[in-house]
């Protein structure tokens, strides 16, 4: 990534960090639940994630009528970690 776009990426990742309105731990990762209108950040986030992260997957999907946006990133094994750390997350308190 050049310079901007290691900022434009923080500053996205730092909105989208704001506005994340549930997080559900999956097996290979994660997934957040954003508000609709947060759609083009989130694709615009992806863009430049998968730049310095390219063994991450992603997946953005919208309900329909405008529901919530789901961005899931998930990815072999090892990557659900990495993301724990990175995106600062908790350990899972499951069994």
């Amino acid at each position: 990534m050049t310079p901007e776009q290691r900022e434009r990426h923080h500053r996205l990742g730092e909105r989208l960090r704001g506005t994340v309105l549930q997080v559900q731990e999956l097996d290979d990762g994660f997934c957040f639940r954003l508000p609709a209108e947060e759609w083009s950040t989130a694709a615009e986030f992806v863009t430049l994630e998968r730049l310095c992260c390219p063994f991450v997957r992603f997946c953005l999907e919208m309900d329909e009528d405008g529901g919530p946006v789901r961005l899931s990133l998930t990815g072999r094994q090892g990557v659900k970690e990495f993301l724990r750390v990175e995106l600062g997350l908790p350990t899972s308190s499951a069994p």
